[in-house]
């Protein structure tokens, strides 16, 4: 069940304007109230669905507080949708989650040079996320990303270049793979690439996921390039029963669990990350350091020393 909480519109005209004035005087209207800040969180949701207080404050804003109130100010201009997933009894009260508004997709086809009715905004499939059996691994898969700009943030040599959808990797690399997202970390000049696939250990049994790692190994041969697959788990009684269940993986795999993050502030970027071979040998590595796992595969007969 999801409570619903709509934004109070205070200065834009009704949605359902007779005269049609919201498709031309939105972008007119917000372009002199929206900042940088604010456009980055329109394309955030518009691109990656759904994001909540604690992520977006991750993401854009200096801490909760302030994402609370910038998010309540993009929710009364009409730009942002939210709403409030309830929890099972016991557990708690979960954060707001924002979606984009109309009035926000108004701006985004504005930013992209496109018709409002090119750019392919629904609201009934927006806020079907606030049903959908889907949305914990979503925030999950998303979470992974914000912190990874948090951490970006903290830190000036690095950056979060990279941050794709399942939808865009889906267009990108099918029939191939449909990870859940993928992404380009870079530390002090050095670039990782990576895949990301977000484990639950309630979705699928551990086959399902092991199977999808032949569709990253037919990529590699297919486009000459190794990536890392990253696997986020549910906890450590999982990653172990995964690592048995994937024996050596035909890509570079490595696999973490919320409780390996030591260093709030580095969160996946710290030395979390676990070899699928390492069998409890090696231990966790830093984001930055599987770069040495990305490499190009021999083609055309080259060898691998003139790789």
């Amino acid at each position: 069940m999801t409570r619903y909480v709509p934004p109070v519109p205070r200065s834009l005209p009704a949605p359902a304007a007779a005269n049609g004035g919201l498709k031309h005087l939105v972008p007119m209207l917000l372009a002199s109230r929206l900042t940088q800040r604010d456009r980055q969180v329109l394309h955030a949701l518009w691109d990656h669905h759904v994001l909540t207080t604690g992520q977006l404050a991750q993401l854009a804003y200096p801490n909760a507080d302030r994402a609370r109130r910038g998010m309540l100010r993009l929710a009364n201009l009409g730009a942002v949708e939210r709403f409030r997933p309830l929890l099972p009894p016991g557990k708690g009260t979960a954060p707001l989650h924002y979606t984009i508004g109309e009035a926000g997709a108004h701006v985004i086809a504005a930013d992209q040079g496109i018709p409002f009715s090119d750019l392919g905004y629904r609201r009934d499939r927006i806020l079907a996320w606030a049903l959908s059996p889907q949305l914990a691994h979503l925030i999950g898969v998303n979470g992974i990303f914000t912190a990874l700009a948090a951490a970006a943030r903290h830190h000036p040599a690095a950056d979060l270049v990279h941050w794709w959808s399942e939808r865009r990797c889906a267009q990108t690399w099918a029939p191939y793979i449909r990870p859940d997202g993928y992404g380009r970390w870079c530390e002090h000049g050095t670039n990782v690439d990576f895949f990301v696939e977000y484990d639950t250990g309630t979705q699928r049994p551990l086959k399902k996921v092991v199977d999808k790692l032949r569709g990253y190994a037919n990529l590699a041969s297919a486009d000459g390039f190794t990536t890392p697959v990253l696997i986020w788990t549910s906890s450590q009684r999982r990653e172990i029963n995964l690592h048995a269940a994937i024996g050596t993986p035909p890509v570079p795999v490595f696999t973490t669990t919320p409780d390996a993050i030591r260093d709030s502030q580095l969160g996946p970027a710290g030395p979390i990350w676990l070899h699928a071979t390492s069998r409890g040998g090696p231990p966790r590595l830093r984001l930055s350091t599987l770069a040495r796992y990305a490499r190009p595969l021999p083609r055309h007969g080259d060898s691998d020393e003139e790789t």
